[in-house]
């Protein structure tokens, strides 16, 4: 081949180049316009959502006052919520370990039937025991 018809190859080849990066440049560019207000987006979607947090803290911590300045739950309320949360601390050995994600669940121990006691025949009974008195009729 002639140095002219490399030539003319070469600049043609070139120009696909060219063409494929200006191709490849403006899909690049729409991407990161996609980025852009993706990201923008993003940002929105975190500020509201922190406003809502913070709305929704000063709410419960308004809540919180009004239940403080409240009158008291009756006596037989707290008994029984002082109860709850003793059993509550007196059970927290046994639910520790499944809390933490390092045992089973405290029920998923088989645990021993209570048996019952074996009854004793009637004739056993009424040898040991003494009659049963009859009721009386009120009169």
């Amino acid at each position: 081949m002639s140095t002219v018809t490399k030539e003319v190859e070469l600049t043609k080849k070139h120009k696909e180049i060219l063409e494929k990066r200006e191709v490849l440049l403006g899909q690049m560019e729409k991407q990161m316009d996609l980025e852009k207000s993706r990201r923008k987006q993003q940002l929105m979607e975190f500020q509201a959502a922190q406003r809502r947090n913070a709305q929704l803290l000063r709410d419960l911590q308004k809540a919180e006052e009004s239940l403080r300045k409240g009158r008291l739950p009756r006596p037989d309320i707290q008994v029984l919520e002082t109860r709850y949360w003793a059993s509550v601390e007196e059970h927290i050995p046994e639910w520790e370990d499944f809390l933490l994600g390092r045992g089973p669940h405290p029920t998923d121990v088989p645990v021993q039937p209570h048996r019952k006691p074996m009854q004793r025949s009637s004739t056993a009974r009424d040898q040991s025991l003494p009659p049963r008195p009859k009721p009386r009729l009120a009169k």
